[in-house]
Formats: C-alpha cells, sequence, structure tokens
C-alpha cells in the first residue's frame, strides 16, 4: 500500500513511563477510508500509541505523518482542529452536562466555526436527540458511548479513533456501534482507527489489523488474514 492511500502513519516510536520502555520503535499504517483493528492482549501499549497520535503524550522518538503532514510536534487541540476525532477508553464525558452541552463541545474544534450540532450525529444517534436536554451522567453505559462517539464526530473528523468502544456495553448498543462504523467507513468516508478486545466485533469491523506485543508491532495485514495461530500466540488470554 502506498502512502497515499494511508491518511496516518506511525514510524520508529518509541515511548517510555519512567524507566518503563512502553512503545518499541513501532511502525503503523491506517488506511483511508477504512477500518484498522489495534489489537493485543491488556498491557501491550495500545492505548499509549492512541494517545501518542491524539499528542496527549509527547513522543519519545519517532514521527507520526497525517495526510503527508508531520503532526508530532503539534498540540492536542490542533490534531482535533485537523480532522483527528478521538473515543477514549472509559467514554469521559461530563456527567454535570447535559447531552446537548457535550455535543456543543466538539463545536469549538471546527474550522468552519459551526455554531449549530450537525444534524446527522442525531440520525446517528436517535436516543441522544430524545435525551438532548438530559445530564450526560443519567444516560446508560452505552448512552454515553453513543454520546462520547457522537461528539467526537460533531468535529467533523477525517479519522475517527476508538479505544475499545464495546467495553462494558450491552449487546445491541454493541450491534449499533458496529453499524455506525461500517456507515462512517462506506458512506461518510470517515477512516476509523479502533483498538478491540471483541475478536468477533473486530472480525466484523475491520479491514485490516495490526497487532502488539510487548510494545512492538508482531502481525499486519487485512482482516482475513487474521488466523487461529495469529489469535492464540497474541490475542488469547
Amino acid at each position: 500500500m502506498s502512502e497515499v492511500d494511508n491518511i496516518l502513519s506511525v514510524k520508529g516510536v518509541n515511548q517510555f513511563y519512567g524507566e518503563s520502555h512502553i512503545l518499541w520503535d513501532l511502525d503503523l499504517s491506517v488506511a483511508r477510508g477504512k477500518c484498522t483493528c489495534l489489537m493485543g492482549r491488556n498491557g501491550v501499549g495500545k492505548t499509549t500509541l492512541l494517545q501518542s497520535i491524539m499528542g496527549l503524550l509527547p513522543l519519545e522518538s519517532g514521527t507520526i505523518h497525517y495526510n503527508g503532514e508531520e503532526i508530532q510536534d503539534k498540540a492536542a487541540e490542533i490534531r482535533a482542529g485537523i480532522g483527528i476525532g478521538y473515543v477514549p477508553q472509559g467514554r469521559q464525558i461530563f456527567p454535570q452536562l447535559s447531552v446537548g452541552e457535550n455535543l456543543e463541545l466538539g463545536l469549538f474544534a471546527r474550522n468552519d466555526k459551526l455554531k449549530k450540532i450537525p444534524e446527522f450525529i442525531f440520525e446517528l444517534f436517535p436516543v441522544l436527540k430524545e435525551m438532548i436536554k438530559r445530564n450526560g451522567g443519567d444516560l446508560s453505559g452505552g448512552q454515553q458511548q453513543q454520546l462520547a462517539i457522537g461528539r467526537a464526530l460533531v468535529i467533523d473528523p477525517k479519522i475517527l479513533i476508538l479505544d475499545e468502544p464495546t467495553e462494558g456495553i450491552q449487546p445491541n448498543i454493541v450491534a449499533q456501534i458496529g453499524d455506525i462504523i461500517q456507515k462512517l467507513n462506506k458512506e461518510l468516508d470517515i477512516t476509523v482507527l479502533l483498538v478491540e478486545q471483541k475478536l468477533p466485533f473486530a472480525r466484523r469491523v475491520g479491514d485490516h489489523f495490526c497487532i502488539l506485543e510487548r510494545g512492538k508491532s508482531v502481525a499486519t495485514g487485512t482482516m482475513d488474514a487474521l488466523d487461529d495461530e495469529l489469535v492464540r500466540n497474541f490475542l488469547t488470554v
């Protein structure tokens, strides 16, 4: 795959927590308009990599290219403004703000200065329109996850980064999130980078995969190349 086909490229990234070396010369390519699943057991560095891509952690070394431009020195809010949306693990909505106020926070990152929540957010998540005046903390876990995704989509991202969006979510909402990821790819041309532990979900929505083990990329490919041996060696707990 040529660089022109990749919306995001991570090259030679190293990351430390104190004395611990977390990411080791890591490379990752994310194909434009597709869903790439970042996989691996707990503690292998997946969330650290996402936080590094978002600018929440300064890089120890390496480069991050977005649409061909180096962004590793840009602040997190700049990265949001150029079209990188992020839904962190644990959702991190504001429980004391209303659903509408949570969504409106995404408007501040838009370059076009839009003042109104885009209508397609409510088409994707009708429950958010129904609960627009309810406090975020009053929503169920699945509804809060939909709110977190909706807020990230408000910024008008070209790539949406999701950190375990199905964790602790009821099965019907998991299915809806899968439908939405596919719709983002196929209808809205939004690229998705997804950290996911549920193998059936990853197989359903993913086009490509990258497996991490001890902070290194140990296997990449199209999703149909994720065979039983890779699952047994790197994903089975």
